[in-house]
């Protein structure tokens, strides 16, 4: 019988195996590239500003007109001193 050459199972247990493996591979590959490059890595995306943040929420209704160009007026105030009212 060809089950007592010596090979017993492994000439169906190999190709399973091997098959397992390159999808294991492709997988990793996939989810890598999915991702992509997190942003605290060099040459990430950079953090919000608060301009950004301040427009974020304006967009978002969390705050109002009046509360967003006061706030804003605040921020640009803070960044150039001497500048606005």
């Amino acid at each position: 019988m060809w089950w007592n050459d010596g090979w017993g199972a492994w000439w169906f247990v190999m190709p399973l195996v091997m098959i397992g493996f390159w999808v294991a591979v492709i997988w990793v590959v996939v989810n890598l590239l999915r991702r992509g490059p997190s942003p605290t890595s060099t040459g990430g995306a950079r953090p919000p500003s608060p301009e950004e943040v301040l427009a974020q929420r304006f967009a978002r209704g969390e705050i109002d007109d009046d509360e967003y160009h006061r706030r804003l007026g605040t921020i640009r105030g803070a960044r150039h001193p001497g500048a606005g009212a």
